[in-house]
């Protein structure tokens, strides 16, 4: 296990995310960065099925909005639809793999370009504030961090991404307007939403469990 992990200061990116997930002034700043990844997942998926993306919104309410054309229905809508919820997660996970694996100037770099690679998509003025603020952060850290700011930091993003999805998989689930993902996989598959709760839940979780073990095990 790396030197830096050994000392009581392991366990402060962990609680440094869930305060910034779990304190309702803070939530509302930092739901943006999951926000970005949520809809980052959305527009990742929707190219990967081979549907053509048309644009990404992010709001200064925390919502985003992806918007594709391709067929209405079928495995690769399904896809885009839960690839909201499941991106957070995922890119969590890939981060602490990647920093695990001594790749931390990858995670930062990459994170940049998958920044900018947004920016051609995005449809409003905040959305756009969003992605430089990001970008910029990601950008400065990787350029003139320490390395041990760029572990703290790159861990803090990874869990406040990773904690931050679980919270905004609870919201869904407790919002009855009929208009989101949840709703939208129920359209599209006929099942629940208490089924796609429950599953996207499943992967948050485990999701954590993998990142936590990477971190302080692996």
């Amino acid at each position: 296990m790396n030197s830096y992990w050994t000392q009581w200061s392991a366990y402060l990116p962990v609680l440094v995310a869930a305060a910034l997930v779990l304190i309702g002034p803070l939530w509302q700043l930092t739901r943006h960065a999951v926000t970005l990844a949520h809809e980052a997942g959305h527009a990742i998926a929707a190219v990967g099925t081979g549907r053509r993306l048309t644009g990404i919104r992010l709001h200064s309410d925390t919502s985003g909005l992806t918007l594709s054309r391709g067929k209405p229905r079928g495995p690769g809508m399904v896809l885009t639809a839960a690839a909201g919820y499941l991106a957070p997660s995922l890119l969590g996970l890939a981060g602490a793999a990647l920093i695990a694996g001594g790749q931390l100037t990858l995670l930062l770099w990459g994170s940049v370009g998958l920044v900018v690679a947004m920016v051609p998509f995005i449809r409003n003025f905040f959305g756009l504030l969003v992605l430089i603020a990001a970008g910029g952060a990601f950008g400065t850290v990787a350029y003139y961090g320490s390395p041990t700011l760029q572990l703290s930091f790159g861990y803090v993003v990874i869990w406040l991404l990773l904690i931050g999805n679980l919270r905004t998989i609870v919201e869904a689930a407790q919002n009855r307007s009929g208009r989101s993902d949840l709703d939208q996989l129920r359209t599209l598959t006929h099942l629940p939403r208490l089924v796609w709760t429950v599953l996207l839940v499943a992967v948050s979780v485990g999701t954590g469990v993998l990142a936590w073990r990477a971190q302080y095990i692996g």
